[in-house]
């Protein structure tokens, strides 16, 4: 599916980062149904399992199982196969985990889910990748993993909208996934490479992921609407 056949609402992924089901919950019926998307990450996943997920789907949302599975290939085959029971479309796993470990996740994902391998995490900076002896620079980082994910046949990438125009145009049959989206004048928190909705669905984002400006508003549903307003704005 091309990103102009997707709607902007099904575009912005919120991300529950909350720490138990009954917040999960306050927070699904806050939004009062008006996302498509939902990330279900570690914090969520691991307090309540499987009833976050149903949490989820039983209020008609689509999952995003944000595990950033990262292991040797046959335990990541057998966690994306479990996942894929869960019932969720998006998975997601580290890049750096090899072509091996991610050959072996798309064919044990078998089209059920879209795989999508994390690049380098937005709360890393050049610095960082210095200190883990990674050369060149973060964009040459991250779209030499995106090319690896192509090649093991992963579905897309998860990576910040600094980098996602060069991912474009280096991988364009890639599905892009992109988190530490912040409104104009939102608070940046721990993340390091930050854009606008608008800036990064014009560099190529197929899917934003907004978290905190979306759960610490007054109104979630209101904020969820103006980051889909900006992202149908955007036009592409």
């Amino acid at each position: 599916m091309s990103a102009g056949a997707i709607a902007a609402r099904e575009r912005v992924i919120v991300a529950l980062d909350v720490p138990d089901l009954k917040a999960a919950v306050d927070f699904l019926d806050r939004l009062d149904s008006q996302a498509v998307f939902y990330k279900v990450g570690l914090e969520l996943f691991v307090a309540e399992g499987v009833r976050a997920i149903e949490a989820v789907r039983s209020r008609g949302g689509k999952v995003f199982l944000d595990l950033k599975l990262h292991d040797i290939p046959e335990t990541v085959a057998r966690a994306v196969s479990s996942a894929m029971a869960l019932g969720a479309e998006l998975l997601t796993l580290h890049t750096s985990g090899g072509l091996a470990m991610m050959k072996r996740a798309a064919q044990a994902a078998q089209g059920r889910a879209k795989l999508l391998g994390v690049t380098v995490l937005t709360s890393l900076a050049e610095d960082d990748l210095r200190a883990d002896g990674i050369a060149g620079s973060m964009r040459e980082a991250v779209v030499r993993r995106a090319k690896l994910a192509s090649q093991a046949g992963i579905a897309g990438v998860v990576c910040s909208p600094q980098e996602v125009a060069d991912v474009r145009q280096a991988c364009p049959s890639l599905l892009l996934v992109v988190p530490g989206v912040r409104p104009a004048g939102a608070d940046v928190g721990d993340q390091k490479r930050v854009a606008t909705p608008a800036s990064a669905i014009a560099g190529g984002a197929d899917y934003l992921v907004v978290g905190r400006p979306i759960r610490d508003a007054a109104n979630p549903a209101a904020a969820f609407a103006a980051v889909v307003a900006e992202v149908a704005a955007a036009g592409r």
